[in-house]
């Protein structure tokens, strides 16, 4: 069914219908899975990009872009299992998964539960093995490293994050949301104005931002406790090979949980730090992203 962005729509088993851009290429098939405060929009610089050998499929993920909601998630693997519900229906053998930031932790678990379909996975500033902790809120409005929020109700009620990034959803204030990209992510490139007009009407369709904060809080395929839960120990059963992206000017994403994923899945990954890049390495230097890829993927 095609849309009138030329998106097209799948509807799986748990009738959630994912919304996705389909780019003809080659025999190489790649899937995107963006992270939060995106869609599949996010993708479209490396879409374009990319070499036509590969033919690229990029989902929104349930809750953003034109995908339903109609389910609220509880945990990353939610969203995993509605990419293997995708892969299924379009019917994919063969393929290789790019996973950004949230989308990093998705691909992670899809992996982890489905052995023996995706080739190969690329990791892109993405989140820890260990997951993304989410930390309370001091008077003075500063985290509270101390204290790491623990439910869903607590993530929700939390002042100095979701509250405070519901309301410019809420309200719909643009400026309000491109001063946080500005500051975290958008730190020494932006988008062109056009561009980046289209990013935030993109960010404005999400739906379940403090049910992604709590999946990304509560994920953890590692050996151990990561404060919150103990870990499945699935990063062991990750055992393709693994291209471990990270700029050294990522805000969001730190260093620290760029070495988790490594420790935890050991030897089949490969970790590449892009200089000069920040949390969106597609704006900041796509030729040097897209190589990197490419040589990998190859």
């Amino acid at each position: 069914m095609e849309l009138k962005t030329g998106l097209k729509k799948v509807v799986l088993q748990n009738n959630e219908e994912i919304a996705y851009r389909e780019r003809d290429g080659g025999d190489k098939n790649v899937v995107l899975v963006h992270g939060n405060m995106t869609s599949s929009k996010h993708w479209d610089v490396l879409i374009d990009k990319m070499d036509s050998k590969y033919k690229i499929y990029a989902l929104d993920m349930r809750g953003f872009g034109e995908s339903t909601y109609f389910e609220r998630v509880t945990g990353i693997r939610d969203f995993s299992e509605d990419l293997h519900g995708f892969i299924e229906a379009l019917g994919l053998k063969e393929f290789s998964l790019i996973g950004w930031s949230t989308g990093g932790a998705v691909c992670m678990q899809y992996v982890a539960d489905h052995p023996g379909k995706c080739e190969k996975l690329v990791l892109n500033a993405s989140a820890s093995t260990r997951g993304y902790p989410f930390f309370g809120t001091k008077t003075d409005g500063t985290p509270d490293i101390e204290h790491r929020l623990q439910t869903i109700e607590d993530v929700e009620q939390d002042p100095g994050k979701t509250l405070a990034m519901q309301g410019l959803y809420d309200s719909k204030n643009r400026d309000g949301l491109k001063a946080v990209w500005n500051a975290l992510i958008y730190t020494h490139q932006q988008p062109l104005t056009d561009k980046y007009e289209e990013y935030v009407d993109d960010m404005l369709t999400q739906r379940n931002l403090a049910d992604v904060y709590h999946s990304l809080n509560t994920f953890n395929i590692s050996p151990i406790h990561n404060g919150v839960n103990e870990g499945s120990d699935q990063a062991k059963d990750i055992t393709i090979p693994v291209l471990v992206l990270r700029g050294d000017r990522d805000y969001v994403v730190t260093e620290q949980m760029t070495k988790e994923i490594m420790e935890d899945l050991g030897d089949n990954a490969t970790f590449v730090s892009l200089e000069d890049m920040g949390h969106s390495p597609l704006v900041d230097n796509l030729e040097k992203l897209n190589s990197t890829i490419e040589t990998f993927l190859a």
